[in-house]
């Protein structure tokens, strides 16, 4: 398919209208969500939910684990499971800023179309793959991602039209290049949807003690292939990604609910404030107290 026009200019036209500044923000389209950056940022950690991202302008970068994953201008980025990153934009402007298009994947439209939809499984060298990965679009996809984008425009035909081209952003992201990792993960007897369900069960608990043993029986895995196909789709193994859970929510109860770092630390599970505080300084690069107090300043500058 080739397209009459150049989409990424009409797209990134439409996003710049409803980003009017910097940050991200929710659209009239419930799953859908825009994003603007005007320069390049330092690491920020969060954790991506099951969605795909599509860069309009510029670039970012993200570390998952140990791993690096770049993608700009027509790449999108699926993300197949919950996992904790640490991104940063790498090229963005005033004059031409980071722009990025997620749409959400909820898991009951994502199986409602595969019951109804002849799309061929893959196969099992396919099982345990990244949970995260980068393709460019095709222009399928992009045609679609227009569409939905002009419906911001015109707010009466949202409610008949998006969930159309929801569904056909899904479908094409299924039929592409990536779809096998959401299809596993879809797929009740899979590896890689038993990992996603240690991933849930470890999202709910992670201040809970992790018994490695425990975990893997919870998903009918032995210990081996539990770990094995654990540290395949996340990039970590199951300590690191429950240890970098509690070193998230422990800086939120900080930089949000003002918590001191000894009350945020046994919030979220542990019992040493030394190890804490050593384990959060290797993530985020300083101690808990000057990193919030950085955090306050760039936020009041802001």
């Amino acid at each position: 398919m080739t397209l009459p026009f150049s989409p990424y200019q009409e797209i990134a036209d439409i996003a710049m209208r409803f980003t009017p500044d910097d940050g991200e923000f929710t659209t009239a389209i419930g799953n859908l969500f825009l994003s603007r950056r005007s320069n390049p940022s330092n690491p920020l950690h969060s954790s991506y939910r099951p969605c795909l991202a599509l860069v309009l302008q510029g670039a970012k970068s993200l570390r998952l684990g140990n791993e690096h994953i770049s993608y700009a201008t027509g790449d999108y980025l699926l993300t197949s499971l919950d996992l904790p990153v640490a991104w940063r934009v790498t090229e963005a402007s005033p004059e031409v800023p980071h722009l990025c298009l997620a749409l959400a994947i909820d898991s009951e439209k994502l199986l409602e179309l595969l019951s109804r939809v002849d799309i061929p499984r893959p196969g099992a060298h396919t099982d345990g793959q990244r949970g995260m990965v980068v393709n460019v679009a095709s222009p399928e996809l992009l045609d679609a991602a227009v569409r939905l984008l002009r419906l911001l425009d015109r707010p009466n035909d949202i409610a008949a039209m998006a969930p159309l081209i929801e569904q056909e952003i899904l479908y094409r992201v299924l039929t592409g290049p990536a779809g096998a990792r959401l299809i596993n993960i879809a797929t009740a007897d899979s590896h890689s949807n038993r990992i996603a369900r240690a991933v849930a069960w470890l999202k709910e608990n992670f201040a809970r003690p992790l018994r490695i043993e425990d975990l893997a029986d919870r998903v009918s895995m032995s210990v081996s292939s539990f770990h094995h196909h654990f540290k395949s789709v996340t990039a970590m193994t199951p300590v690191q990604y429950q240890k970098q859970l509690r070193l998230h929510e422990a800086r939120r109860l900080m930089l949000v609910e003002r918590l001191d770092a000894g009350m945020a630390g046994h919030r979220v599970g542990y019992q040493s404030p030394s190890q804490f505080s050593r384990e959060y300084s290797r993530l985020y690069g300083a101690s808990p107290a000057r990193d919030i107090d950085g955090a306050r300043e760039v936020m009041a500058a802001e």
